[in-house]
Parts: structure tokens; C-alpha cells; sequence
């Protein structure tokens, strides 16, 4: 078993067909990319145009994602649709590894993160109108203290997780930090099997658990 086959099926022991009665909460997916560069796990990242049409999360690092279309058969469906509309990744090109316990955003919007393997040789073509930039950023940054910092907000269960990433290709730096960089930690817990160097609140056995604990305390917040 290779490496890629590896790491997917370790995350897929954490797959989840998570269910909960919740209120009528707006619902979106993000999709997880990871895909093997020089012997290195790397997960694709957007960042958000500053155009005006944007509702949310204008000008900030995310993964590609949206929100629910009724067309959409299911929550991977929808990660797979809105991962072509902004950066031209085909869905029969997505390698779907499973989906994790959905969670709630700061404004109130549930989110379930869908994690996916890609090919290396994927070229994004982002759309303008949603994405301003595309990079990519190795997973195992995301486990180590350089340029890492946390704080706390009330609306947050937890740290705020900062990663400042200086892409050594474009020599632009990213800010990745809230949800987004909460995420990249958990996938890489989950892919490398190994605590990060700093402090974090869940438990790297079983991260998921407090996902789920979040979204039902986000719930009762509602």
C-alpha cells in the first residue's frame, strides 16, 4: 500500500454519516483536496476574491466550497459542484475519501467538510468572481509551531487557530486561520497520526468527537 492509500484509509475510518435533528440552518460542503508533491501530502487552498458579490468570507483563505443548491444530490455533491465552479476541478477528477460531522459557522451556517485525494497534475483555473488565488501548502505545516498563534473569540468553541504561509513559489503570504485552519489540523492529525507540536483541544486520537461536540453546543447558542 502506497502512501496516498495509506492516508486514505486511515481518514476513512473517520468518515461519518452524522445525522442530527437541527433547526432550518443554511447548509454548504468544503472540499478537502490533498494530492502528493515530491513525497509530500499537500492540500489545495482558495483565496477569496474582494469583489463585492460575495456574501461572506471575501479576501480570506478557504477551501473550495458553498452553499446547498437543491439540485444537489447530497453534502458531497455540493462540495464537488462548487470545487469546479471556482477552480475548474472536474468531479469525475476527485478521488472522495468521506466527509466529516458538519459544523457551524460563525454566522450560523452548517458546513460539512468533504476530504478528497486529486491528481498532482490538476491546474486550477479559478473563477474571478469567487476566487482570487489558488496555492497549495504542505499538510504537515499545519502540525508544527512555525508561524502558528491562537487566541479565543465567544462565537468560537475553542482556539483561533493563525497560520501566516509564505508560499516559496509566488513568495505571497497567506493568513489560513478560524474554521479553515482548524480543519487543515485535524486532516493532518488524522493523515500523519501525530499531535501537533502545539497545544490543541481535541483529542488526536479522536478529533471528530469534538467537532461534534461544537456543532451541539453551537446548536444550543442558536
Amino acid at each position: 500500500m502506497d502512501a496516498v492509500e495509506r492516508i486514505k484509509a486511515h481518514i476513512q475510518k473517520y468518515d461519518t454519516r452524522f445525522n442530527m435533528c437541527a433547526p432550518a440552518l443554511t447548509k454548504a460542503s468544503v472540499l478537502i483536496p490533498l494530492f502528493m508533491k515530491k513525497g509530500e501530502i499537500h492540500v489545495l487552498m482558495t483565496l477569496r476574491s474582494l469583489k463585492a458579490s460575495l456574501k461572506s468570507g471575501a479576501g480570506e483563505v478557504c477551501f473550495p466550497g458553498g452553499k446547498y443548491d437543491p439540485q444537489d444530490h447530497d453534502e458531497i455533491a455540493t462540495a464537488l459542484r462548487e470545487a469546479e465552479e471556482e477552480i475548474g476541478l472536474p468531479p469525475d477528477k476527485v478521488d472522495v475519501v468521506g466527509k466529516f460531522v458538519p459544523v457551524l459557522s460563525k454566522s450560523g451556517v452548517l458546513i460539512t467538510p468533504v476530504v478528497a485525494c486529486i491528481d498532482d497534475a490538476f491546474q486550477a483555473q479559478p473563477n474571478p468572481e469567487e476566487v482570487s488565488d489558488v496555492f497549495a501548502v504542505p499538510l504537515d505545516y499545519f502540525l508544527a509551531p512555525t508561524n502558528h498563534s491562537s487566541f479565543h473569540l465567544s462565537w468560537f468553541p475553542g482556539s483561533i487557530h493563525n497560520f501566516y504561509y509564505l508560499d516559496p513559489h509566488s513568495n505571497k503570504e497567506y493568513h489560513i486561520w478560524g474554521l479553515t485552519a482548524l480543519l487543515a489540523v485535524i486532516v493532518s492529525v488524522l493523515a500523519y497520526r501525530r499531535r501537533p507540536t502545539f497545544e490543541v483541544e481535541f483529542d488526536p486520537e479522536d478529533p471528530l468527537s469534538y467537532l461534534q461536540h461544537s456543532f451541539q453546543l453551537g446548536l444550543s447558542k442558536l
